[in-house]
């Protein structure tokens, strides 16, 4: 579409991973595998979750809430990078953009919302045990859920009308294998002065919120622990928050690197590995980090495959 004597592209082409096509097939039956992997992980703890009693408690509701979430939140990135690996069609039209980049905003904007929901709730356990049951009734727990992703969803709807206002022309081809607002700020040919603001406010006040609350939580936390006399006490109260501290630091470890530093800094390749980590790999460690070390998890997962046997 021309506009005055400006091209204004109405479609993208997503480079993906890497142009050579031997490098490709073997990216692809990496990718596949991973997204197998993820599916199949996120999906069991959701059903081990559900089904065994002993992991009906507001711990175990949110972890399974994670888990459901990163269900989805790899199915937004990898087919498309899987259709990359194979296809010779690169293409993305500027709607198929659009709707990836929201619903990228929504899961990542409702994973920051849950992860701050799940050190409340680590908060409430460690800090006031005795009024637990209370603090963390079920629909208190649901309602932290909805929030979440309430505020996933609407924070999404700023993000992506913010972004898909600008115009974008130039050369269509974006370096990446998603939708992401560096390479598409870059194809503008609009004022991105107001844009920068407003995008600034949105994921500054999110993620400065979201943080803030899980360290506020986790110092309540550290000085409940430092009280505990017992030294197997206080390896018992900081076993229940580790698998967490790992999701938090994982995930915004991944967001902050790619996010988070000067412009003059900015490295491509660095940038694509930032953001496999936070959309492919992130989704495949959480069921991993809330299994291996949790002995509820695998009693039930071991009770699971036992009741799965033929019975003599």
């Amino acid at each position: 579409m021309e506009i005055g004597n400006r091209t204004v592209l109405t479609e993208f082409i997503l480079l993906g991973i890497s142009a050579d096509p031997r490098l490709q097939s073997i990216l692809f039956g990496i990718f596949l595998m991973i997204y197998l992997l993820t599916l199949s992980g996120n999906i069991t703890l959701v059903i081990l979750i559900k089904i065994d009693s002993r992991l009906h408690t507001p711990m175990y509701y949110l972890i399974g809430s994670l888990s459901f979430l990163d269900f989805w939140y790899t199915s937004v990135y990898t087919p498309k990078l899987l259709a990359l690996c194979v296809s010779e069609d690169k293409h993305i039209s500027l709607a198929g953009c659009g709707a990836q980049f929201f619903f990228s905003a929504t899961v990542a904007y409702t994973e920051c919302y849950l992860l701050a929901a799940m050190s409340y709730d680590r908060h409430a356990a460690i800090c006031k045990p005795l009024l637990y049951s209370g603090t963390m009734s079920a629909s208190v727990c649901t309602g932290l859920v909805a929030g979440s992703y309430a505020g996933g969803f609407l924070n999404a709807i700023a993000h992506t009308a913010n972004t898909f206002r600008l115009s974008f022309c130039g050369r269509n081809v974006i370096d990446h294998f998603l939708c992401d607002v560096l390479p598409l700020v870059k194809m503008s040919c609009t004022d991105t002065q107001v844009y920068v603001i407003i995008l600034s406010t949105i994921v500054g006040f999110t993620v400065l919120s979201c943080l803030l609350a899980i360290l506020i939580s986790y110092l309540n936390i550290l000085l409940a622990i430092l009280r505990i006399r017992s030294a197997s006490g206080r390896r018992k109260a900081f076993s229940t928050c580790a698998s967490h501290l790992v999701s938090v630091m994982l995930f915004y470890g991944s967001l902050l690197s790619e996010y988070a530093r000067p412009s003059s800094s900015y490295s491509l390749e660095r940038d694509k590995v930032a953001a496999l980590l936070y959309t492919i790999i992130n989704p495949l460690l959480n069921p991993v980090i809330y299994s291996f070390r949790n002995k509820d998890v695998k009693e039930a997962f071991r009770k699971a495959i036992l009741s799965l046997r033929p019975h003599a």
